[in-house]
């Protein structure tokens, strides 16, 4: 089905830096460099300058971005690490593969997890905290980070949804021992396909990780040192993210603009809560425009009828505590419950228009019957 706003603009995106993209692509591929060359390496220093950390280093996913990450942390087979069930279960999954055992606590309004809950959750056994900084939205990293200091625990950052979001001035991923990115094509900066990056200030950490993606050999000796994986990013995937990499401060920008634009046309009807939270500390950057609803799936249809693509993803619907085969049911977390019954999102992409944009807030308003005068004026 085509939408006149469609919730992400593939081809538009790709159009906007096409003759870059392919130069970059091409000019890999003449050098013959494929995997581990120095457009990886090129990629993953440009990547650790601008999250503000030492070292960065490139994998096949964000999801093994937090396992290994877990894995060089020292988690070990038994241990406990507490995270949250609101979003994707690859941050579940990742702590589970590392062999822990996940300890999931509620989330809060802005769909980060609950400060207040976390000191609750520690036991004799837990020995790191993965905040999934939701949305585009950095979690209280002051309160998280005091609260490991006092317990001795690890903190790896899931910034999938945040790359450029700040907290009193750093940006996610550079908080914890390690920070964790998805290289999807739909996040912030997206590969032409999967990738992930792990960005630390510690070296031993990422050497680990390094080894762990490359089937745990030392490249220069050649040496097994771990029984590891294969899980490289590649380097026509690394060559791209380069060229993309410098407007995304652009891009943040304009998902900033198109935030407070909806915030502007939608303010003003009863019953819909929008993703704007107080706090000076954050630097927000909308990698979704989450709206939350109890008429939620009526207006999902309403908007879908008026040519406007919404989402609402089947892997946060669905908490992942809810999942009956994870058999990880034994919690009850009534806010991140909830808001999976009344989240929705919203079109939000730099390549949106303002006209895109104001059909939105108009069929939003005429689906509540309100008279939005400002979304009408444009």
């Amino acid at each position: 089905m085509s939408y006149r706003v469609p919730f992400v603009d593939a081809a538009a995106h790709f159009r906007s830096m096409q003759s870059e993209l392919l130069d970059a692509m091409t000019t890999s591929l003449l050098r013959g460099n494929l995997i581990m060359r120095d457009e990886l390496k090129d990629f993953e220093n440009s990547m650790a300058r601008f999250v503000g950390t030492q070292y960065a280093v490139g994998v096949n996913s964000g999801t093994d971005a937090v396992h290994f990450a877990l894995r060089a942390g020292g988690i070990q087979p038994g241990d406990e690490v507490i995270t949250v069930s609101h979003g994707c279960i690859a941050t579940v999954s990742a702590i589970v593969h590392a062999g822990a055992r996940p300890v999931l606590v509620d989330v809060a309004e802005d769909c980060n997890m609950a400060m207040g809950r976390v000191a609750a959750a520690i036991t004799p056994r837990t020995r790191a905290i993965v905040p999934v900084h939701l949305n585009g939205r950095s979690c209280d990293m002051a309160r998280l980070t005091k609260i490991a200091q006092q317990h001795n625990l690890v903190v790896i950052e899931d910034a999938s949804h945040a790359l450029g979001a700040e907290f009193c001035g750093r940006q996610v991923g550079s908080f914890g021992m390690a920070g964790c990115f998805s290289l999807y094509p739909f996040k912030m900066l997206g590969a032409c396909g999967d990738g992930g990056l792990v960005v630390t200030n510690d070296r031993y950490l990422a050497r680990q990780v390094s080894v762990l993606r490359d089937y745990g050999q030392d490249r220069q000796t050649g040496e097994i040192l771990c029984f590891g994986f294969n899980s490289r990013l590649d380097n026509i995937q690394a060559a791209l993210l380069s060229v993309k990499l410098p407007y995304v401060p652009k891009w943040i920008l304009r998902r900033r603009e198109i935030a407070a634009r909806y915030h502007d046309g939608l303010r003003s009807i009863p019953g819909l809560t929008l993703p704007h939270f107080s706090g000076d500390e954050y630097v927000d950057v909308y990698m979704n425009y989450c709206i939350r609803t109890s008429r939620r799936d009526e207006l999902f249809r309403y908007l879908v009828d008026h040519s406007i693509e919404p989402l609402t993803p089947l892997s946060v619907v669905t908490p992942v505590h809810q999942h009956k085969a994870l058999q990880l049911d034994h919690v009850s977390l009534p806010v991140t419950e909830r808001i999976a019954k009344e989240f929705l999102y919203l079109p939000i992409h730099p390549e949106l228009t303002d006209d895109q944009i104001d059909h939105v807030i108009a069929c939003i308003n005429g689906f509540y019957g309100t008279d939005n005068k400002v979304a009408s004026s444009r």
